[in-house]
This record gives C-alpha cells, sequence and structure tokens, in this order.
C-alpha cells in the first residue's frame, strides 16, 4: 500500500500512517460495508478501499460513504456493462479515446480533444465518458491503478465548455473513479484558460493541482515533462512526438470491440484473486443491501479534484453568475508489436 496520512487535531499537521494503521482502516471499510454480490465484492478489493480513503484522507466515515455512494451508482448505472455499439456514435471525431501507446511507467493514456464535441447530449458525453474510464481501467497493467490524461487544446475556444457538462463530469469523476488520475497535461492551452485554473487550483488539495502540468510546445522546459514521461518515438505527432498516424475511428472500434469482449471476465471472481469470498447475493436487490449512506458523513470533504477537459473542481463552476463560460446558452438534453503498445491482455490486474 501507499504512504497515507492522516491530520493532527492538535497540532494541523499531517504524520504518516504505517501500513498496519492503513490496513485497519480497510479491513475496517470493508467490514461496515458487509457482504455484497460479486461484482461489487470484486469492486470492492483492499486497493480500490484504500483509493477511497485515500480520496478522504483516510477518514473512514467519509471514505465509506464515498464508497457506498459509488457501489450504489455503479449497481443503477452499470458501467461495466457499456459496450462500444451503445456510444460509438459518441466517439467518432476522437474527442477522448484510448491511446495505442501507455507511458514510460506503462500506464493507460486517456487523449482528449474538447475541440472536437461532437454532441448536444450531456447524457451521451458522460456515458462514453464512463465507458473510456473503464476501457483505461481494463488495460492498466497489474502494478498501476492510475492513468495519464493528455489533454490537446488545439482549436479550442470558449463555445466549447459547457456548464452543465462540465459539473456532471467533475462529479462522476471525483465521486466514482477517486485516486485514478496519475498526471494530467493540458498542451498548448490558451491564455485564456488560464484565469479559470487559477480560481480552481484555490480549491484544491496540493496533491491534486500537483498533478496538473501546463506543457507549452515551444517552450523547452514544458516539453521536458512530455520527453520525460514518454518515448517520443511512439507519442502521437499532435503532442510533439514523432508517431503520425493518428486516430482511426475504424481501427480505434476494432480495438474496444475486442476489449468489450474481455470485460466481462474483468469481473469475475476468477480474474480477482484479492476479492475475499462473500455469501451468494446473487437475487439481492439494491434497497436490500447496506448502501445507506446519508448518516456516514457530513457533506463538506473534499476529494481528489477531477479535470474534465482540463477543467477542475466543481466549486469553480457553483455560482452561475460568477463563471458562465458556455455565454448563457442551454444545452439540450437531447500496429506493429513493441512494448509501448497497449493491445495486450493481462490476466491478472487490480480492479477499479
Amino acid at each position: 500500500m501507499s504512504e497515507g496520512v492522516k491530520r493532527s487535531s492538535s497540532n494541523g499537521f499531517e504524520k504518516p500512517l504505517t501500513t498496519e494503521h492503513q490496513q485497519e482502516k480497510v479491513n475496517e471499510v470493508k467490514r461496515l460495508v458487509g457482504p455484497l454480490p460479486e461484482k461489487l465484492s470484486i469492486y470492492c478489493s483492499d486497493a480500490s478501499i484504500e483509493r477511497h480513503l485515500r480520496a478522504r484522507n483516510w477518514n473512514v466515515k467519509k471514505a465509506l460513504k464515498m464508497l457506498k455512494e459509488t457501489l450504489k451508482w455503479r449497481v443503477a448505472y452499470k458501467p461495466e456493462e457499456i459496450r462500444w455499439e451503445e456510444i460509438a456514435h459518441e466517439a467518432h471525431t476522437g474527442k477522448i479515446y484510448r491511446s495505442s501507446y501507455v507511458d514510460k511507467h506503462g500506464r493507460t493514456v486517456l487523449v482528449m480533444r474538447p475541440s472536437c464535441q461532437n454532441s448536444k447530449s450531456i447524457k451521451g458525453q458522460i456515458k462514453y465518458l464512463v465507458y473510456c474510464m473503464e476501457n483505461a481501467i481494463l488495460n492498466l497493467p497489474p502494478d498501476q491503478e492510475q492513468m495519464v490524461w493528455l489533454i490537446d487544446f488545439s482549436g479550442f475556444n470558449l463555445s466549447h465548455i459547457s456548464l452543465k457538462v462540465t459539473r456532471e463530469t467533475a462529479h462522476v469523476l471525483q465521486d466514482h473513479y477517486p485516486e485514478r488520475l496519475g498526471l494530467a497535461i493540458l498542451y498548448n492551452p490558451p491564455k485564456f484558460f488560464e484565469p479559470f485554473w487559477m480560481v480552481a487550483k484555490a480549491f484544491l488539495e496540493p496533491k491534486t493541482y500537483n498533478k496538473v502540468k501546463f506543457v507549452y510546445s515551444d517552450e523547452i522546459n514544458t516539453m521536458k515533462i512530455v520527453e520525460d514521461l514518454f518515448d517520443m518515438d511512439y507519442l502521437e505527432a499532435a503532442f510533439g512526438g514523432k508517431d503520425s498516424v493518428g486516430f482511426d475511428i475504424t481501427k480505434y472500434a476494432e480495438r474496444m470491440k475486442e476489449d468489450d469482449k474481455r470485460m466481462p471476465s474483468f469481473w469475475t471472481r476468477a480474474s480477482s484473486p484479492s476479492a475475499a469470498p462473500q455469501p451468494d447475493l446473487a437475487s439481492a436487490t439494491l434497497d436490500s443491501l447496506n448502501l445507506d449512506s446519508n448518516s456516514d458523513a457530513s457533506d463538506d470533504d473534499k476529494t481528489e479534484g477531477s479535470m474534465p477537459y482540463g477543467i477542475d473542481s466543481d466549486t469553480v463552476f457553483t455560482d452561475e453568475n460568477t463563471l458562465v463560460i458556455d455565454g448563457g446558452k442551454k444545452e439540450s438534453e437531447s500496429e506493429s508489436e513493441d512494448p509501448h503498445r497497449t493491445d495486450v491482455k493481462p490476466d491478472d490486474k487490480a480492479h477499479a
């Protein structure tokens, strides 16, 4: 387990938690959650519980509330059952996709291009984002639990930002995918974006905003961030790399369909040896599970911020009179083998 921290009430300083203390907290959360059906028990691996605890600064009550809300969301939304055919229309412009390369640590890379937005359906956009997150997690190697985001701001302007989509995106990523972001690179963001980021940064914890890096193609010192993180021979040219192939929807669709075939086995106990055996609750209903989180913790807790299309923290967008960034308009709801390619089939990996 990674090192945790706990804030002392006596002096306000943070002190490290021992590995034993971390495991005690994981075990306590597991005990409080109680028996779960197979998919949910697989989700509640030690690694997953630890991520929720880290997101809540190792506060058991707050982490428990967060975890229960995510379990209820997964039962209702069924993110692991979304398939390519359901969201393919959202993917055609390449606004979000899992790259065919990984970083030097083997982490999955999601490429995001907000200027390529092709849909006005908030539900459709969020469903596609969730599909991409689940797919990125599916393709993480066993020794990694975080991903990298490459956000390309080419062609970006204020009309590409939707207040509603940003809020919903922040909600999903912050509340249901805690500690999944390893690093976010904002590539060539326009100057008018920086004030928005400075406002957001004031409401974020250092561990969150330190993961966000501004990179400019004409600044050698910032480009070094990319060069240190990626093998430039495999990085696509849009981010300063040497791969000029770019996004191909036909080839991408084939990759996603193959991944869809792997998803069911990912959510079985056979692929998750760390999942603790649970009673047979296959017929359990959502109401029958112990997932009431109303009294677990207060709502004033802070989690790792999300960065939907490079913008973090729903706090920034709470006051519509202060930041109406969509101009007041309302949206309707309506491959050769090499070590850097990720089209592999790992047999065992940490679950979501």
